[in-house]
């Protein structure tokens, strides 16, 4: 098994990152499964806007996509900006559109994206309210993708409305919520990843396509 986790914090290395903490406590329980994991902050990275898998120019995204491609847990930690996932993350979902339009990521076969098979959950921190909206933003994107969404896959801790302390300065790291939020989460990215290993989705999406076609009027 091999996770990527990707910090969409605003604040490039060595800058300390809250949500980098909060991901540092997945990477431990992810390692105790026996689950290789690799960590990446985007804003280290060159990643042009747009929406396909390479904008050329000096676009890092595509080193990026095939770390993605070659894993099988995906997990996005991103903090809160006024409510609202980070502009990194949403870069990421952006980027992520690629699978929709382009034909070769996905099964020449079947049609299947190449997301399919994969698992994905998210971290959120703030000091703030959010979290809710933010997980299920993401998350909602990543299924739209072609990933598997287990239950109880995001795990968060927000601070006091209008407080000046996130997850590390305020001792998030020994509460509870968080962090049994953050062993399910775990637990059913890892339980639900060697499932699809050993199991499959075999939905031929090239199929169920030429079949809506068939009973369509509008397209």
């Amino acid at each position: 098994m091999k996770a990527l986790l990707i910090n969409c914090t605003l604040k490039p290395s060595p800058a300390f990152s809250n949500t980098g903490a909060l991901i540092n406590k997945a990477i431990r329980l992810l390692n105790n499964y026996g689950v290789q994991t690799e960590e990446l902050r985007l804003v280290d990275y060159d990643v042009k806007t747009g929406t396909s898998s390479d904008e050329g120019n000096g676009d890092e995204w595509p080193a990026i996509l095939n770390k993605i491609k070659q894993c099988d847990i995906f997990i996005v930690g991103s903090p809160i900006w006024m409510g609202h996932l980070s502009s990194t993350a949403q870069h990421v979902i952006e980027r992520l559109d690629a699978v929709f339009h382009e034909d070769e990521l996905a099964d020449e076969s079947t049609g299947q994206y190449f997301t399919y098979n994969k698992v994905a959950g998210c971290l959120i921190t703030g000091n703030e309210d959010g979290a809710h909206s933010s997980a299920a933003q993401f998350l909602w994107a990543m299924q739209e993708a072609g990933f598997t969404i287990p239950p109880n896959v995001n795990a968060y801790w927000v601070g006091l409305a209008g407080g000046d302390k996130d997850y590390v300065e305020a001792g998030g790291e020994k509460y509870f919520y968080t962090n049994y939020t953050l062993q399910y989460m775990v637990a059913n990215l890892v339980y639900f990843a060697k499932l699809l290993k050993a199991n499959p989705i075999d939905t031929n999406l090239k199929m169920l396509k030429e079949l809506a076609k068939q009973e369509s009027d509008q397209q």
